[in-house]
């Protein structure tokens, strides 16, 4: 899919076609949607072929009058066998051009969705820099909201958990373990690129942009302790909830053990006065009850004394 936007009178519009100082908003295109980009924009074809694969790093790259950002986003989807959610990131390409700024991306994210629908405001698509650094900053804001939504999850289970006996609850934390480890990755990266740009002469930035990119540095720093945080957290939380469980368990296995015990002591008395047996003592019908009781109870007290019930 492609789609352009161009600011005009301070509100962000879709066009039909490529301007000078328009936004190219690319998600999941064709053969042909590139090809389009690559001749009408004059856009390095390698560029948008990179911002495509999912194993891409963040980075800067420059060529000539054209500079690459690829940082990653986060997304959120639905796991239909458990029904929960798994979180994740994906390459978002950044190409900066004289004349144009383009977007790559493999599925529709909330990043890029929030500047579509305007949730976003005052977003000028002529002024590059600060649309990027805007762009990054809500990246930020949605690391931040993401790893929010994680430490409520992982609330949510750790109440369920604890009356749990089985794997259900376990592999949910481990799911969001693995989403901290891919965000605190992508964030470690993405923070690397950032401090690149304050550094370096990358793009052209004037002292409102530099002050907006700190800002967005700042954000990401946060982000990191926060994963690094619930990292933490979540580890120590499965290693405790697998004790939980296993001792679940042999609470259960000790109940069983008792009652089977308990069983086993009527089946013996009755056992003993249904054979052909001469000289057992008091041989009627009310004796076996008695004595089953009475053996039964002293069994139950001694356990108990013992605190094994």
């Amino acid at each position: 899919m492609i789609s352009f936007h161009k600011t005009i009178q301070n509100t962000l519009t879709k066009i039909d076609t490529i301007e000078t100082g328009c936004w190219i908003n690319l998600i999941d295109p064709t053969e042909h949607e590139l090809q389009q980009v690559v001749e009408k924009a004059g856009v390095d074809s390698g560029f948008l072929y990179a911002a495509l694969d999912e194993e891409e790093t963040s980075r800067v790259e420059m060529e000539e009058d054209q500079t690459l950002f690829i940082v990653d986003v986060p997304f959120a989807e639905k796991q239909m066998d458990q029904n929960g959610v798994i979180f994740s990131t994906l390459p978002l390409g950044i190409i900066v051009t004289q004349d144009n700024l383009i977007t790559v991306c493999l599925k529709e994210t909330r990043v890029i969705s929030d500047f579509t629908n305007g949730h976003v405001k005052s977003i000028q698509t002529s002024m590059k820099t600060r649309f990027i650094l805007n762009l990054l900053l809500r990246i930020a804001n949605n690391y931040l909201f993401y790893l929010r939504q994680i430490e409520k999850i992982s609330s949510h289970i750790e109440r369920q958990i604890y009356g749990s006996l089985k794997n259900k609850e376990l592999i949910l934390l481990l799911d969001l373990e693995k989403s901290l480890v891919y965000f605190t990755t992508s964030l470690k990266g993405t923070k690397m690129t950032l401090e690149k740009m304050l550094r370096g002469r990358i793009i052209k930035m004037y002292n409102d942009d530099q002050d907006l990119l700190e800002d967005v540095l700042i954000e990401f720093k946060q982000a990191i302790e926060m994963a690094d945080i619930y990292s933490n957290i979540l580890s120590g939380t499965m290693d405790a909830f697998a004790s939980v469980i296993s001792n679940n368990l042999n609470i259960i296995m000790k109940v069983l053990t008792i009652i089977t015990i308990l069983m086993t002591i009527p089946t013996m008395i009755f056992s003993y006065y249904g054979m052909n047996v001469e000289g057992l003592p008091l041989p009627v019908f009310w004796f076996p009850l008695v004595l089953t009781a009475v053996v039964t109870t002293v069994v139950w007290f001694i356990l108990k004394k013992r605190n094994l019930y």
